[in-house]
């Protein structure tokens, strides 16, 4: 099933009040501000006109003329009347608008679904934080807008998916399209993995679940977009309290977190515990569709590398056993206090030269897979430097890179990340980057 008119719209038409502060305003300048190049229409019975971003819009008292997707901010008792006037007209709605089975309002979704489906229109919420379809340019939602990029966001959570957005750009991640769809009423989870595992922008999917209402179908879907890319999954609601809370959010049945679990291993979807941990495999996934179990650790710092060795063996990958070739090589240019096992410990002086000559001749030995490359840069070698020598390395294995700690490697990492290179902030969380690139 084809969403394009939501994601990729030519045309959009917002109701709710255009004060400024009210969240149909809010969704209008985000469209406008975000650089949509498509036909926009606000609408509201009262008329007049809103002026946003610069540009004035006179705001039609009812919508006349055919678009792609209505966006809907307006008291829940009047959306389904809505839906049935403007139905004729529209492809899809977002239903922004609480109030309905998430406070027992059963019957009035259910009003709201039977005249969507008079008209043959689909519906995403209500109760949700509306869409964003980024390689569109449209930005159909109050909540912070981000760079294109390869992640799709599927998120229950209205408040969860905005926390998200605002720290994905916060950790130089690049998003294709982010969806809320709160009571899931028509459309839901299912239907969203299956249209971002066919679009040609999405790189890896995440989806953060409270709970799913036909457990069966949600299976089929995960199991057909895994196949097809990464798909990373954070369950809310394993606890009874959490289910419970869960069940209170998004009205969602959480139901036994073990079934769940099952489910996501049986698929072939990636399950994180946190917030970060969905972030660093997204983060990962942008950068290599896949890596394998061993790995080579290049440090310039002894402790950071025997973390990171020790994160790396817990989380059941290997530590490459180097080639006596290798081995020589390394010998052969080296200082004699470097220590050329695997973790390979450059020392504390090793500058440009010595990291991207040892990038390269351990990235060309048959026995490793991937390289995790630390930097601890003392006060006289810049860390620009030895992002520089990551950069330029010839290495065409994955290699995730922890450069640390705080202001002293913040040129570096951001060069790295001009250069489409993400930086994993601690040794743990670089080796958890290539356990989850070696679940692919």
């Amino acid at each position: 099933m084809s969403l394009d008119s939501f994601f990729y719209p030519e045309s959009v038409a917002v109701f709710g009040s255009f004060k400024e502060g009210a969240i149909a305003y809010e969704i209008l300048r985000n469209i406008v501000e975000g650089g949509f190049e498509g036909w926009i229409i606000p609408v509201n019975p009262k008329g007049g006109t809103v002026e946003v971003a610069g540009r004035t819009f006179e705001i039609r008292q009812k919508l006349e003329e055919p678009v792609d997707v209505a966006i809907i901010a307006v008291p829940a008792k009047i959306v389904p009347a809505l839906i049935d006037e403007i139905g004729p007209l529209i492809k899809g709605a977002v239903v922004i608008s609480a109030g309905f089975s998430e406070v027992g309002n059963v019957e009035l979704e259910r009003e709201l679904v039977e005249k969507a489906k008079k008209h043959g229109i689909r519906i995403i919420g209500p109760n949700c934080a509306g869409i964003f379809g980024v390689h569109g340019k449209f930005f159909g939602s109050f909540e912070v807008r981000v760079k294109p990029g390869g992640l799709a966001l599927i998120s229950q959570s209205g408040a969860f998916g905005g926390a998200a957005l605002a720290m994905g750009n916060d950790e130089g991640i690049g998003f294709s399209a982010f969806v809320s769809y709160g009571n899931a009423a028509d459309l839901n989870e299912s239907d969203f993995l299956e249209y971002f595992a066919d679009d040609e922008n999405t790189k890896a999917i995440a989806l953060y679940i409270e709970g799913v209402k036909d457990g069966r179908r949600f299976l089929k879907a995960l199991r057909y977009a895994a196949n097809k890319k990464p798909v990373i999954v954070l369950k809310a609601g394993k606890s009874a309290s959490g289910a419970k809370a869960a069940a209170s959010h998004t009205g969602s049945l959480a139901g036994s977190y073990e079934i769940y679990r099952a489910a996501f291993k049986q698929a072939g979807a990636i399950e994180v515990e946190e917030m970060e941990e969905l972030f660093d495999a997204a983060k990962a996934f942008e950068m290599y569709p896949k890596a394998g179990k061993r790995v080579a650790v290049i440090t310039n710092s002894g402790g950071p590398g025997v973390l990171a060795t020790d994160k790396l063996e817990k989380l059941g990958l290997e530590i490459a056993k180097l080639s006596e070739e290798t081995v020589q090589k390394l010998r052969s240019f080296l200082p004699p206090q470097c220590s050329v096992k695997n973790p390979i410990d450059l020392i504390a002086d090793a500058d440009y030269e010595r990291y991207k000559r040892t990038v390269e001749t351990v990235c060309r030995d048959e026995n490793v897979d991937s390289l995790l490359v630390i930097c601890v840069p003392p006060i006289f070698i810049p860390s620009e430097e030895i992002a520089k020598a990551v950069i330029e390395a010839d290495c065409n294995k994955p290699v995730i890179v922890n450069f640390m700690a705080g202001e002293l490697v913040r040129d570096g990492v951001g060069l790295l990340e001009r250069h489409g290179v993400k930086n994993f902030p601690t040794p743990e969380r670089a080796a958890r980057a290539l356990k989850w690139l070696s679940q692919r």
